[in-house]
């Protein structure tokens, strides 16, 4: 046994061995003369990378496309030191693979590109076609390509949601919503067949100015009249009538690209005006993964603490991409005991979730603050309902214009399923000491009693929330009052409303806890991250537990694929974009947790 241990453990030194020798005879060299950095936005830009070893393996293994996440602080840092690198003279921009991202992060990487601009250097865009979002990025470089058979397309803001009230009526499960606040929106999907007239309200002041800044910037950026794509879009059918059809030609024609360049006259263009590989037989490139793996780490010394605050807000431990009231309050509680650490930034992008676990978060920032070291609040994409709690023990608030913030109030949502049983002949019976023994069984009505201390929960769980904000605001509960009831503003909106401070990028909020640290600009920028270290996952490859998933995975993808009705239904349920997953995952449990909540069902277009 012991020998068999031996040689087992010598097997895994051997690979470990082997894995370091490979990565360090292919770590990418140093980028010559006339290198173009190529940022290839082939996925999801993300605040902060989850952990997807497995999933991504079993892709792999299944020939399934994931496209993976682009972390915005690499873009950010590698644009950064490209601007000061001479051996890099210019960037290519590819934007093909990005996938919906929200605005803020998209506004980061062009404020980013328009820095790299600022130094003299060129940016280059290209793509076979370009969203609305991708053109975003691509409208902040000096040169936009297009493919001859590709297109540029603005669609617009706004989105219609699904609404279950009559499919769960013939189901015979009932939805108890319990919430304070009118614009309190996320449980109306399960108690109605539409948008409540205050939903529609919220949504439309909403989208209508989140497209009013995204048209405004971009047509700023290509010099184009204000309403050139509201115009483009009404008058679609007419203009791309006029060039038969080809929407390469009308893009052309709008100003909206340069040229019409095929890939391999894109090649040609670089090569002409950089430096041609002889080994590679192309332009001489360095791609952003290549290019940020040699950035150096950040310095020891005085230092600015970052934790990225995801996802949605949960109680206990979570790994990054959601946000664990623990798991986050111990990242804020390890910098705040780091003599190094001057000063905290809690960048957001969250739509909220446990309140519990929000409060947790906030406190620990509030005891950070109080040991005299300053926090400042960088929002992203959404920082509402929860996600603006966390806000509430910051020195300085920094949103962007786009950012979805407020969403003040608080609910609880408890499906019971005593007509589906009715329905399907199974009926309940036994006793209990008190009425609340059993007030967890959701095969039962809800009871009323019970219905009452859930609502007078919720409704101190608001005065709290109002309370907090007031102080923290230095406004009175009446002012927040009436900008809260659960309802969501832009960024722009909330700084009028006085719910933040200044609006800004994330660089803002570095330069501003720099200044508060009395650091002068000379501290360096240290992530804490609740995902495990390069060479921890590298080693997890080892785990037997994680054999053992990617193993069932693909047992469950072959006994049960996907386009089968039951697989359609399982995977349709394991998806958390679907809003009845969150609500039907505990009956299929049949068990719950009356937990409030401070959600908000909203999302950066």
């Amino acid at each position: 046994m012991a020998t068999s241990q031996m040689l087992l453990n010598l097997v895994v030194l051997a690979v470990i061995v082997g894995g370091i020798t490979f990565y360090l005879s292919n770590r990418p060299p140093s980028p010559k003369a006339k290198t173009t950095l190529v940022i290839d936005l082939g996925g999801h830009l993300v605040e902060q990378s989850a952990p997807r070893t497995d999933s991504l393996i079993t892709s792999s293994l299944l020939h399934q496309n994931d496209p993976g996440d682009i972390e915005l602080r690499d873009i950010l840092d590698s644009l950064k030191a490209a601007s000061k690198d001479p051996n890099i003279d210019r960037v290519l921009l590819k934007t093909d693979g990005l996938q919906v991202s929200g605005l803020a992060i998209l506004r980061e990487v062009a404020a980013a590109l328009d820095r790299f601009r600022a130094a003299g250097k060129p940016v280059i865009a290209w793509a076979d076609h370009y969203d609305q979002r991708q053109y975003y990025l691509a409208a902040h470089a000096d040169r936009i390509y297009l493919d001859p058979l590709g297109q540029v397309l603005f669609q617009g803001f706004g989105h219609y949601r699904n609404y279950y009230r009559d499919a769960l009526d013939r189901l015979g499960i009932k939805v108890n919503f319990i919430r304070v606040g009118t614009f309190k929106s996320f449980g109306e999907p399960f108690i109605a067949n539409g948008p409540s007239p205050a939903s529609l309200e919220a949504d439309t002041t909403l989208y209508n100015a989140l497209w009013s800044n995204f048209t405004h910037d971009i047509e700023n950026a290509r010099h184009q009249p204000q309403g050139t794509i509201d115009q483009e879009i009404t008058q679609l059918p007419e203009t791309l009538k006029a060039v038969q059809g080809n929407a390469a030609q009308l893009a052309l024609n709008q100003h909206w690209v340069d040229s019409l360049v095929t890939p391999d006259e894109l090649n040609t263009l670089l090569e002409i005006n950089g430096h041609k590989d002889p080994k590679d037989k192309e332009f001489r490139q360095i791609s952003l993964d290549d290019y940020t793996s040699r950035l150096p780490a950040p310095a020891a010394g005085p230092s600015i603490a970052v934790v990225v605050a995801e996802g949605e807000i949960h109680d206990g431990d979570t790994t990054a991409g959601t946000i664990g009231g623990v798991t986050t309050a111990q990242l804020i509680r390890s910098a705040r005991e780091d003599d190094d650490i001057k000063a905290l930034v809690l960048r957001i992008d969250s739509p909220g979730g446990s309140a519990h676990a929000s409060e947790l978060i906030r406190r620990e920032l509030a005891l950070t603050r109080a040991a005299g070291k300053p926090v400042i609040v960088s929002m992203g994409n959404v920082a509402a309902s929860g996600g603006y709690w966390l806000s509430l023990a910051a020195d300085e608030v920094v949103a962007d214009p786009d950012t979805v913030t407020g969403s003040i109030g608080v609910f609880a949502l408890i499906p019971t399923a005593d007509g589906l049983m009715n329905k399907a002949g199974i009926h309940t019976g036994g006793m209990t000491t008190t009425w609340l023994s059993d007030a967890d069984n959701l095969l039962r009505p809800l009871d009323p009693r019970l219905t009452q201390v859930l609502q007078t929960t919720v409704g101190h769980l608001y005065q709290d929330f109002i309370q907090r904000t007031a102080s923290a605001r230095h406004l009175t509960p009446a002012a927040v009052d009436a900008v809260a009831q659960g309802r969501v503003w832009t960024g722009e909106q909330a700084l009028a409303f006085h719910l933040v401070d200044r609006l800004g990028h994330f660089q803002d909020a570095l330069d501003s806890a720099q200044m508060r640290a009395h650091l002068d600009g000379h501290g360096t920028v240290h992530y804490y991250d609740p995902n495990p270290s390069g060479w921890q996952r590298w080693l997890a490859l080892f785990d037997q537990s994680l054999s053992g998933n990617i193993l069932s995975r693909m047992i469950e993808e072959a006994l049960l694929p996907s386009h089968t009705p039951l697989g359609a239904v399982t995977q349709q349920l394991q998806n958390q974009e679907n809003p009845l997953s969150t609500l039907l995952t505990p009956l299929l449990r049949g068990t719950t947790e009356f937990t409030p909540l401070t959600h908000c069902f909203c999302q950066a277009p």
